[in-house]
Order: C-alpha cells, then sequence, then structure tokens
C-alpha cells in the first residue's frame, strides 16, 4: 500500500493537470468568450420580453426553458473555469468576476431570493454585467469610472459650493419676481443646476434683465464658471482616470499572456508551452534576449578588466617616481654631510 500510494497520487495530480490544462484551452479560446457573450445578450433579450404580458401569455414556457438555458450554460461556464485553475485553486477565488458569477448562481437558491420575483429578476439582470469581463475595453471604461471616484467627489464639493452661492444671489435678486424658480435656495440650486446644460439660458437672460441689467453679470459669471470651467474639470478627471485604468489594464493583459493556461507539473502529458514569469513563452525572441544580455555581459567584463589594468599601472608608475625621489633626497643628504666633514 505504500508504494501504491505515491504511484496513485502522481496520477491523481497528471489526471488534474491534463484537465486543468484542457480548460484552460478552452477558456482561452476566442469562441468561448463568443458564446459566453451571446448567452447575455440572450438573457438581456428574455428579460425584455418578459416585460410584455402579451408574449409572456403566449410563450412564457419557451422563455422559462430559455432562462433556465441560459443557467445551466452560466453554471458549465463557471465549472470549465474552476476547472482551469484545478491545480491552483486559489486563483480561482482571487478572481473578483468569479466570485461575483458565483454569487449569481448560488442566489437564486438562497431562501429569501427564490421567493421574490423582483429579486430574481435583479439577479437576472445582474447577468448582463458580465460582459463587463469578456471585453477589455469594458473593463477599462469601468474601471475608469471606479478610478475617478475619487476625483469625483471633490468636483462634486466645488460645484456644490459654486451653485450655492449663486442661488443664494438668485434668491435675493429674483426671489420675489420669479417665487417658482427663485422662491426658495432649494429652487434657486434646481433652476441654476438645470441651466448647466445651457437648456433655456436666453429665456432666464431675457426674465433676468426685465428686473435688473445687471443679471447679465450674474449669468455670464455662472455659464463662464459653472457651465464651461466645471465642467472642463469633470471632463479631465474622467479622461485622467480612463488613462490609468488603461496603463493598469496593459501590464494585467502581460502577465496573463495571450493564450496563458495554468502550469502543468512535471510528468505531465506534452501541452501547450508553459508561459515564463513574466507572461511570455520561450521560443526565439527569448533565446534572442539571453545572447544580447550575454554579449552586454562579456563587454562590461573587458571594460572591468581595462580599467584594471590601468590602475595597476597608475600605482606602479606612482609608487616607481616616489622611489626615485627618496633616492635622489638620500644622495644630496649624503653629499651634504661629506662637505661639513
Amino acid at each position: 500500500m505504500d508504494e501504491r500510494a505515491p504511484g496513485s497520487s502522481r496520477r491523481l495530480r497528471e489526471l488534474g493537470a491534463r484537465v486543468a490544462g484542457r480548460c484552460g484551452r478552452i477558456v482561452e479560446a476566442d469562441w468561448f468568450t463568443s458564446v459566453s457573450f451571446a448567452l447575455i445578450i440572450i438573457n438581456a433579450l428574455t428579460l425584455g420580453v418578459e416585460t410584455y404580458d402579451q408574449a409572456v401569455a403566449r410563450a412564457g414556457e419557451v422563455l422559462l426553458a430559455v432562462e433556465r438555458t441560459c443557467l445551466a450554460l452560466l453554471v458549465v461556464e463557471l465549472a470549465l473555469r474552476f476547472g482551469a485553475h484545478l491545480t491552483a485553486p486559489r486563483g480561482f477565488f482571487r478572481d473578483a468576476w468569479n466570485l461575483f458569477d458565483l454569487a449569481i448562481v448560488c442566489a437564486p437558491l438562497l431562501p429569501g431570493v427564490r421567493e421574490s420575483i423582483t429579486l430574481l429578476r435583479l439577479v437576472r439582470l445582474a447577468r448582463i454585467v458580465r460582459a463587463v469581463r469578456l471585453f477589455p475595453s469594458l473593463r477599462v471604461v469601468i474601471g475608469g469610472v471606479l478610478r475617478s471616484l475619487p476625483g469625483l467627489v471633490g468636483f462634486l464639493l466645488v460645484a456644490t459650493l459654486t451653485i450655492y452661492l449663486y442661488a443664494m444671489v438668485g434668491w435675493m435678486a429674483f426671489g420675489d419676481v420669479y417665487p417658482e424658480k427663485y422662491g426658495t435656495v432649494g429652487r434657486a440650486m434646481l433652476t441654476l443646476f438645470l441651466l448647466l446644460s445651457l437648456d433655456g439660458v436666453t429665456d432666464a437672460l431675457e426674465a433676468g434683465r426685465s428686473v435688473s441689467e445687471w443679471s447679465i453679470v450674474y449669468y455670464g459669471s455662472y455659464i463662464v464658471l459653472a457651465s464651461y470651467l466645471l465642467t472642463n474639470l469633470l471632463v479631465g478627471i474622467v479622461v485622467k482616470a480612463l488613462e490609468e485604468a488603461h496603463q493598469a489594464e496593459r501590464p494585467e493583459r502581460g502577465r496573463r499572456g495571450p493564450g496563458t493556461v495554468p502550469s502543468v507539473e512535471a510528468g505531465a502529458p506534452a501541452g501547450p508551452a508553459p508561459a515564463a514569469a513574466d507572461g511570455s513563452r520561450a521560443g526565439p525572441d527569448r533565446s534572442r534576449e539571453s545572447t544580447d544580455l550575454d554579449a552586454r555581459l562579456r563587454e562590461l567584463r573587458a571594460a572591468l578588466d581595462a580599467l584594471e589594468a590601468e590602475l595597476g599601472r597608475r600605482s606602479r608608475a606612482h609608487s616607481t617616481g616616489s622611489g626615485r625621489a627618496v633616492g635622489r633626497r638620500s644622495k644630496s643628504a649624503r653629499k651634504a654631510a661629506r662637505v661639513r666633514v
């Protein structure tokens, strides 16, 4: 039994590595992404059709069958993704999208969810969000929106203070004449917020001129400060966040590699070449890089040897010159002693 145990465990590891390799190749295939996206579209269309009572009355059973088929295929997709991490299951749970898919599958089984039609529809609606994981461009957009949230907090604070100040001035100037728009500070803020889109600003300016000519300065400064500057500031914050998200997406795709699959342990059957530590595959490019690196190392060694030789020659020359100077000083001292004698 002791001799058979290592062999059986090795065969299990080989089997797990083989299954992980095949599941990884399926998950990384282009057709797999296309099928997953098609399921998301079918699920979204089914949800839209269910909003029509006549369609539900005529094809209710068909819609239910389509919904269950989408759920079954989602379970299969999740199983394949887990199988791709069979040799290292922790990698599956480190991916937030895998946890999201797992929550979508398990949510209808919870006691509080399966009895509520609204919650079930919300869970089904959440499946549409899965399209983000399939396309890098969508991930960049969502990542940019999330990264812009800290900057948006400061933007909202500045915008709120600006609108509040102009609302107080508008309440004092136009509150008695136009109480439906400037009767309170809340109504004034709502009116100015709607003017951010410059819709109706001409009518507001004409109405303000009937009260005072200073309304031109009021509305003109508000349009320049709030509508132009704040809008451009918002666009700048979002664009910067999108650039950061795009730069963060590049190294992540580089680490994953275009066709990276989980590594196979020793003794597993032959498959695609495993990815290197930096996400690139071993091949001619890697051999050329190693050759260039060896050539550079040889050049550096030669330069160091030449530098050491030059330093040695200078030190010997310095020591020889010092010895000659000492010899000349000793000869002159002996001559001086003879003269005194």
